[in-house]
């Protein structure tokens, strides 16, 4: 049975998508099946994996009303093992169209656990809001892994995000745990960067994970092309952090 995991932080360009993205792929490439579920109506991980979001007939919006079924709204990407469930903008109205849909919490866990056993890994991109969606993939999940931004503000809100977390504990699933907390866009020429992951390392009692993903041109560079960076610039330094994540992650997640 696969494990499903919530990649989420309310805070913004903290790295939330391109750790989605590249650490599914990374784990594809290694021979893993994965799913990634664009829960974002910015549709980041949908763009950055190539797929036009104003083509799209069918979203993860219209499975989750049940206006869709998973064939017409699953798509292959460029990385092999690679499977996507699309989003675009008409995921901003999921709130207001849940207002009156029973259960609404388990309207994510009903559709991916029809697809577990398909799947090594399900990954979530959450969207940088604690809202219905959000609460939707933590009520889905086994886990949740937080990327945090080595910057100054880095860990402004996170005290929410665990309040949600626990609040989802306690009334809808109460087997989620945090996966771990990943470092992003780390600066080796500051000592900022190196302070906030001390800071943030002495400051949580969760999994701190040993990978550090650095601040690249090149993965920044990637979702323009729809290429995760393995595909994009397989030699970069940022691809050698995901594979090491990944690698890492497969124990952690394992153990």
């Amino acid at each position: 049975m696969g494990k499903i995991i919530a990649i989420s932080n309310q805070k913004g360009g903290v790295g939330k998508s391109t750790t989605t993205i590249n650490l599914g792929a990374c784990l594809a490439e290694s021979g893993k099946q994965i799913l990634i579920v664009d829960l974002d109506p910015q549709g980041n991980s949908t763009t950055g994996l190539g797929i036009s979001k104003s083509t799209l007939d069918k979203t993860v919006y219209d499975l989750l009303l049940g206006d869709a079924t998973l064939k017409e709204v699953i798509k292959t990407t460029s990385q092999e093992r690679l499977l996507l469930l699309p989003a675009n903008m008409n995921l901003a109205g999921a709130e207001i169209e849940f207002v009156n849909i029973k259960e609404r919490e388990q309207l994510l866990k009903n559709i991916l656990n029809l697809l577990r056993d398909d799947f090594d890994y399900i990954f979530i991109d959450c969207p940088p809001s604690l809202n219905m969606l959000t609460i939707n993939a933590m009520t889905a999940a086994d886990s949740v892994l937080i990327p945090i931004q080595t910057e100054f503000y880095a860990i402004e809100g996170l005290s929410q995000l665990i309040y949600t977390m626990d609040m989802v504990k306690q009334r809808l699933n109460p087997n989620l745990t945090v996966n771990g907390v990943v470092f992003t866009m780390f600066n080796s020429s500051t000592n900022l960067s190196q302070q906030v992951v001390e800071n943030v390392k002495a400051g949580l009692n969760y999994y701190k994970y040993k990978t550090v993903i650095p601040r690249s041109v090149r993965l920044a560079e990637a979702p323009s092309f729809g290429l995760p960076i393995n595909l994009y610039e397989h030699n970069s330094k940022a691809c050698e952090a995901y594979r090491n994540l990944a690698k890492e992650f497969i124990k952690v997640t394992n153990d």
